[in-house]
């Protein structure tokens, strides 16, 4: 597939590609009881790991990429014993590895072509894919867990077909498998899952996966490469790769990075015997550092997601359509309480700052459509946050599409001895760093011993336990909902989270105050994310807690405090700036533009003259005065006179959500736009609507006062 790499002094062999096919690593390592853990009881800091990068002593290793791959490199790295470094330009999991669809899968759908195409290298892909989903569901146990997965059948004939090709799912995954699957009727499949369309189900077939929270595991994975040793910096990006000429064949080999702090522009030199290149999307971009000659072997694919409200899903099923209308796989899963639904796959260029599109949007929904319940009302308003990830599909140039692509890995090692690790996914990024390590090892004639992360408990995987959560409730008063998600999140660090929690002043929770009210991350999270490497305010939204995935309103409501909190303890001097680029992050890459937009100037007002007279009607009760709009004072004097008390600044931003021309009014145009967008489902869940009607009917259940009741006329 590539040109081969001429042998250097310390090759023992010439092919320097490996087409990674995966070999069936049973055997366990009791890894954890020869390995040092220099940083056991506390994690250095960032500038403590900035210090160690610029170690004139010279790295065996420096992996460039701070997502699941690099960082598993660095991990599989540092316990081999080798001096190990790893830099991030943005932060740990900001790219691709925190935008997934959150299964550790095999790949049903590759299963299928590998059956059908006869495709071996298919099949051994799953059967390796099978292999580490059973070994990531165990080394991070508090971070996933097995979920079924509803395969809906609406034709007879499709049941004994997809019957035996889950079944043979099972088969493969041999030792490995979670559960066995098996086959509903459709009384049973309505039972489990209410929510599907009942015209024309014959049954359904139930089958195992795992989940994980994605960015949380990344992390998890990064911050057990820095317990074991590794020097670790996010927001560190390369400028240039450093070389010198080997004095035997006067080649130049690569030796390290330029690499420079993106928070203060501080530039250093990381000197390292090997580099590797696990950047993901960006491989061909330090490809081309190294050799600008150099032909792409990375086909960006984009993937987007959208986040819908957990009735929409049961709370422990997903649901898998293996036929949309234009041939592509859709997910519909429960996750954190909430339901995702993707994914699309569409060719894109590269980006750091990927936005989902309207289109993929709608696409979504329009399948989601087709396999609920006429009952269930698919509302364009109910999409809470919205993603897009970039998959970096190693693929042939002349390829025009990338749907038939299977996202094999490979390892490339250049002419100067760069090694790239491309393509891949999650769920077998261990054996992928595995693979690219005894490549790098063999190649650089480093001093290693075996890979040891088979069976490597992750961060936080050590004391948890499923009843964890009551000794949080227990010794700390903290809410049982914000345990669980602590225990879920942290495992057996999650003390050290409750440690960090305020006292309430109230008599329950005794600690733990909520960001929102509606999610369990508390306050304590974000001083805890700083010891995580948390450099901003999207760090913490994004990826140390996953509220900016969950709900962009609800994020943007918590970024004032967080930044606050933030800014105290990191002493920004510019705190609105960094809130601004939050919330800037939240509109472009979490969907709130395309949630926001629902509601413009220009859209169409659908309403016929009963509901504009009844619009009409419940506007004036509000604008007594007919001035043609409405003013925080207006709504307030209507509340107080029905004993509802709202707070003067959450009342300012019910209405500017709202005011489109925001001039501080909401003219009866806007409230217009307003109720047509919500009949027509581009908006739900506004607050100002909600409010207006709940006021409107406590009013007309008053009635007029009588005279008796006013005193007598007194």
């Amino acid at each position: 597939m590539f040109q081969n790499a001429p042998q250097g002094k310390c090759a023992s062999f010439s092919l320097r590609v490996y087409l990674c096919h995966p070999k069936a690593r049973l055997a366990r390592v009791a890894a954890e009881a020869e390995l040092r853990v220099p940083f056991a009881d506390e994690l250095p800091t960032r500038q403590a790991q900035l210090a160690a990068l610029q170690d004139p002593e010279e790295f065996d290793v420096l992996v460039v990429g701070g997502g699941a791959t690099g960082a598993g490199c660095a991990l599989d790295a540092v316990t081999r014993n080798l001096k190990t470094a790893l830099v991030e330009r943005n932060d740990f999991s900001s790219g691709t590895s925190s935008r997934s669809t959150k299964l550790i899968h095999g790949g049903v759908r590759y299963l299928q072509k590998a059956i059908m195409q006869l495709d071996y290298e298919q099949y051994m892909m799953v059967k390796e894919a099978l292999h580490e989903r059973a070994n990531l569901l165990e080394i991070a146990p508090h971070l996933s867990a097995p979920l079924p997965i509803m395969l809906p059948v609406y034709k007879w004939w499709q049941l004994p077909y997809y019957w035996a090709g889950i079944k043979m799912y099972d088969l493969v995954a041999g030792v490995h498998n979670l559960k066995s699957s098996y086959v509903l009727s459709k009384n049973k499949a309505l039972e489990h899952f209410p929510m599907l369309k009942k015209d024309k189900l014959v049954g359904a077939i139930v089958y195992y996966d795992g989940q994980h929270n994605d960015a949380r595991m990344n992390l998890a994975i990064a911050l057990s490469s820095a317990r074991y040793g590794a020097a670790i910096a996010n927001y560190t990006e390369v400028v240039r790769l450093l070389k010198t000429t080997d004095p035997q064949t006067g080649e130049e080999k690569v030796c390290g990075a330029r690499c420079r702090d993106v928070i203060t522009g501080q530039e250093f030199d990381v000197k390292a015997k090997c580099v590797i290149n696990a950047t993901g999307p960006f491989t061909d971009s330090l490809r081309k550092m190294d050799n600008q000659e150099t032909k792409n072997i990375c086909q960006p694919s984009a993937g987007v997601h959208i986040v819908i409200p957990g009735y929409y899903s049961p709370d422990n099923m997903g649901l898998l359509d293996p036929s949309t209308s234009d041939g592509r796989v859709i997910f519909f899963l429960p996750w954190e309480k909430m339901t995702i639904a993707g994914t699309t796959d569409s060719p894109t260029s590269v980006t750091a700052h990927p936005i989902p599109g309207e289109d993929d949007i709608n696409f979504i929904l329009r399948e989601i459509r087709n396999y609920l319940s006429p009952d269930v009302e698919v509302r364009r308003g109910d999409v809470l946050a919205a993603w897009s990830g970039i998959r970096p599909l190693v693929t042939d140039p002349n390829s025009k599409d990338t749907q038939s692509i299977c996202r094999n890995h490979i390892v490339s090692i250049s002419d100067s001895g760069l090694v790239t690790i491309a393509g891949g996914k999650w769920t077998t990024y261990r054996s992928m760093a595995e693979e690219t390590l005894d490549a790098a090892v063999k190649t650089h004639c480093l001093s290693a011993g075996p890979c040891k992360t088979v069976g490597l408990m992750l961060e936080g995987a050590k004391g948890w336990t499923p009843t964890l959560y009551i000794r949080l409730v227990q010794d700390y008063g903290l809410e049982n909902e914000v345990a669980q998600h602590l225990a879920s999140t942290y495992g057996g660090k999650a003390f050290d989270v409750a440690k960090m929690a305020q006292v309430t002043g109230q008599r329950w929770p005794i600690v733990g105050k909520r960001l929102v009210s509606e999610f369990p991350y508390i306050e304590g999270e974000v001083l805890y994310a700083i010891k995580e490497y948390a450099c901003t305010a999207i760090d913490v939204i994004a990826r140390r807690t996953r509220l900016g995935f969950l709900n962009v309103q609800a994020a943007d409501e918590a970024l004032p405090r967080i930044v606050q909190i933030m800014g105290k303890e990191l002493e920004w001097s510019e705190e609105q700036r960094t809130l601004e680029a939050a919330r800037k992050f939240l509109y472009q890459e979490m969907g709130y533009r395309s949630r926001s937009e629902q509601l413009t100037k220009t859209s169409e007002i659908n309403l016929d003259n009963q509901e504009v007279a009844r619009y009409k009607k419940r506007f004036h009760k509000f604008d007594k005065e007919s001035k043609g709009f409405i003013t925080t004072v207006d709504v307030q004097q209507v509340l107080e006179s029905i004993n509802v008390h709202i707070d003067e600044n959450a009342l300012h931003e019910i209405l500017n959500e709202v005011d489109l021309n925001k001039n501080g009014q909401v003219e009866i145009d806007e409230f217009m736009q307003l109720m047509s967008a919500v009949k027509k489902g581009q908006v739900s869940d506004s607050r100002l609507a909600m409010l207006m009607k709940t006021a409107e009917e406590t009013l007309n259940k008053r009635g007029p006062v009588t005279v008796d009741r006013s005193g007598g006329g007194f």
